[in-house]
């Protein structure tokens, strides 16, 4: 089986700003993924979905957190990269979750208003 072993070559290395090293890591890999998988997203959207999840963990300031996260990232890139995800998971990591369509589109939420549920009993 392939190993990269990106999570344990990048604890190895002695950087000042781990986050910025894994972001740029991923960036460079975002073109072949998006090969690899047959995505057809631009570029710089897939860039600014990365972007995205980085900012979303910007307000962590504890180093074992932060820690934790970048080990989580060079796992996640590694697993992307090796093919072990399929095309969906890498799709919702990217795009988000949509729109419901087709049959999923009928589904009650936890904001259905009374019409749609008595819509739905029958």
């Amino acid at each position: 089986m392939a190993q990269l072993e990106l999570a344990l070559k990048a604890r190895l290395l002695v950087i000042s700003n781990p986050p910025a090293r894994l972001y740029r890591s991923i960036c460079k890999e975002v073109p072949r993924v998006l090969t690899i998988y047959d995505i057809d997203m631009p570029l710089p959207e897939a860039r600014a979905a990365v972007r995205s999840h980085f900012e979303r963990n910007a307000a962590i300031k504890d180093d074992r957190v932060l820690e934790m996260l970048v080990e989580r990232g060079y796992m996640e890139l590694e697993e992307t990269l090796l093919q072990h995800k399929q095309r969906p998971h890498l799709l919702r990591t990217l795009e988000g979750y949509l729109t419901p369509e087709g049959a999923t589109r009928k589904r009650l939420t936890a904001n259905s208003t009374q019409d749609e549920q008595f819509d739905r009993s029958y």
